[in-house]
């Protein structure tokens, strides 16, 4: 499911791939690793386990103000919030392997604490297709 304000996301534990749009270069960093994000588009992907699920996590990241304590808080401080592909009782790594075919822009972005992932970060180029059920959902939501 594609939603576009956290509202509409279900309160309970699952996956997510957040959609962010960035109009300039970032640098950011992870752990040892630096890097310069590109302008576009991103997905990062994440769980939310905690108190709310998937809604309370999604509405941290789309709030704009926000003391920093993830990676991607580098992230959604700057950059537009296209909405989130959910997952309920979904796995972070399952939805970023579904993306292996994207580009990685920072080892270790997201991933400080994941075994099996070398980001959980990925680059969407323009045009770029998403896997098929992810694509009918950006659809059905009408997401561009």
């Amino acid at each position: 499911m594609f939603i576009a304000s956290a509202a509409d996301a279900p309160a309970t534990p699952g996956a997510y791939a957040l959609a962010l749009r960035l109009d300039a270069p970032l640098a950011v960093w992870a752990g040892k690793w630096e890097g310069l994000l590109a302008a576009g588009d991103y997905l990062y992907c994440g769980s939310a386990r905690g108190p709310g699920g998937l809604r309370a996590r999604l509405a941290r990241h789309m709030r704009p103000q926000k003391r920093a304590h993830w990676h991607v808080d580098q992230l959604t401080a700057v950059a537009s919030l296209l909405g989130a592909f959910v997952e309920e009782q979904g796995d972070e790594c399952a939805l970023n392997a579904a993306l292996d075919d994207l580009p990685i822009p920072v080892a270790g972005f997201g991933s400080s604490d994941c075994r099996r992932c070398a980001t959980h970060l990925r680059f969407w180029p323009e045009g770029a297709a998403l896997p098929s059920r992810w694509e009918n959902a950006r659809k059905a939501a009408r997401f561009t």
